[in-house]
């Protein structure tokens, strides 16, 4: 770092990527740690040290260096789980020296102190992870759990809707589950453990969502609120139609398709007076959305999806911002991050979803006017389409 850049960063301000400390702060090894764990679970940062909470430099002494980085090591080391590699750098000012110490995001998040707290960072300031759904998302972005794995408490195999599962294993796998059962001598609850439906004989969250008798039962906050507005304030009063939509995943998407394209417009254009107009929203593009929806939310977040038709614009919102590294220009690039893994192998049976990773790319070419917003602070994917003027 260039002296220039450490005075930049000093008439920022502390941020949610740099923090000041003096010396005579920097003491404690429990305290230390949290704040390297608070930026290794964000997207890495720097402390520096010499400077005090107004952005002033106030130095550090030849004997603070060589404390300091006995300290940061050691601490890195044995205080942070798993150990991560800080890089320390010691600049020199008019005002004296200042200690940079730089933490990269980490790649094996999360990371927790050798108590076993995880830290994260909450503006400029830092706050334990307390909540079991926050640890849970924390785990499912490290790859380490996935939401439709959990088993739901309260369910049986009687939480399984038998007429359609017995149809998804008839057309899948070409006899009926009796059958299957006959055959291989398996018991009900070993085949859908076999399938990952179950752990034992309780359900997981794959196997109530897919083939549940009545998955709101269990999770009533995953079902689609669907509201057509009059106007485009989500805040009005008037309404032209709306519809709670539970059931299945299977159900929830044929209804929520009802919905939308019974709430737009068919456009005549040029077409024959007995030819039925063209949606104002290609059908195509719909269907990729409410797919796209339906699959890739966040299940460890108790809250419903969300469709919004106003008069200049439908909304399709899903509980849960971008996972990972993931960005809106990813997307339109064509990558993709599979947050329900278990969800979406049996979803291309169940759905028009072929898990390619290309459904916004189809949707994008079907109504390019087609915009994205992932937003973090509200812990949410929007999805909006504006409307054609008729």
């Amino acid at each position: 770092m260039e002296a220039i850049e450490l005075i930049e960063l000093l008439s920022r301000g502390e941020d949610s990527h740099t923090q000041f400390k003096q010396a005579q702060d920097i003491r404690n090894a429990t305290s230390l740690a949290a704040e390297m764990v608070a930026f290794a679970n964000a997207e890495g940062g720097r402390i520096l040290i010499g400077v005090d909470d107004l952005g002033s430099i106030v130095g550090i002494t030849q004997d603070d260096i060589r404390r300091l980085n006995n300290l940061v090591s050691n601490v890195a080391s044995e205080n942070v789980r798993p150990p991560i590699n800080p890089i320390t750098e010691n600049l020199s000012t008019e005002q004296g020296l200042v200690m940079v110490v730089t933490i990269r995001e980490g790649l094996s998040k999360p990371y927790a102190d050798n108590r076993g707290v995880f830290w994260m960072k909450s503006g400029a300031n830092k706050r334990p992870v307390t909540s079991r759904e926050e640890i849970q998302r924390m785990m499912q972005r490290a790859g380490l759990v996935h939401a439709d794995e959990v088993p739901v408490e309260g369910t049986t195999l009687d939480s399984l809707d038998d007429n359609h599962f017995n149809g998804f294993f008839q057309k899948q796998y070409g006899r009926s589950v009796k059958q299957a059962l006959e055959d291989s001598s398996l018991t009900m609850a070993r085949l859908l453990n076999n399938l990952g439906l179950a752990k034992d004989e309780t359900l997981n969250l794959a196997g109530l969502i897919l083939f549940g008798r009545d998955p709101q039962r269990h999770r009533p906050a995953f079902l689609v609120k669907a509201v057509s507005f009059v106007g485009n304030d989500p805040a009005g009063m008037k309404y032209r139609d709306s519809e709670d939509i539970g059931g299945c995943l299977r159900d929830m998407h044929t209804r929520t398709m009802s919905f939308i394209t019974r709430n737009l417009r068919r456009l005549q254009g040029d077409k024959d007076f007995n030819t039925e107009g063209d949606l104002e929203i290609p059908a195509d593009a719909i269907e990729e959305l409410v797919v796209n929806m339906l699959l890739h939310r966040d299940y460890f977040i108790s809250a419903p999806w969300r469709v919004m038709i106003f008069d200049d614009r439908v909304e399709l919102i899903s509980p849960g911002a971008l996972p990972n590294n993931l960005t809106i220009e990813n997307i339109r690039n064509g990558v993709s991050v599979i947050r329900n893994p278990l969800i979406a192998s049996f979803a291309t049976k169940e759905l028009p979803y072929r898990g390619i990773g290309t459904g916004i790319l189809r949707a994008m070419a079907a109504a390019p006017d087609l915009m994205l917003e992932s937003d973090h602070e509200r812990n949410l994917f929007i999805a909006r389409v504006p409307r054609k003027a008729e």
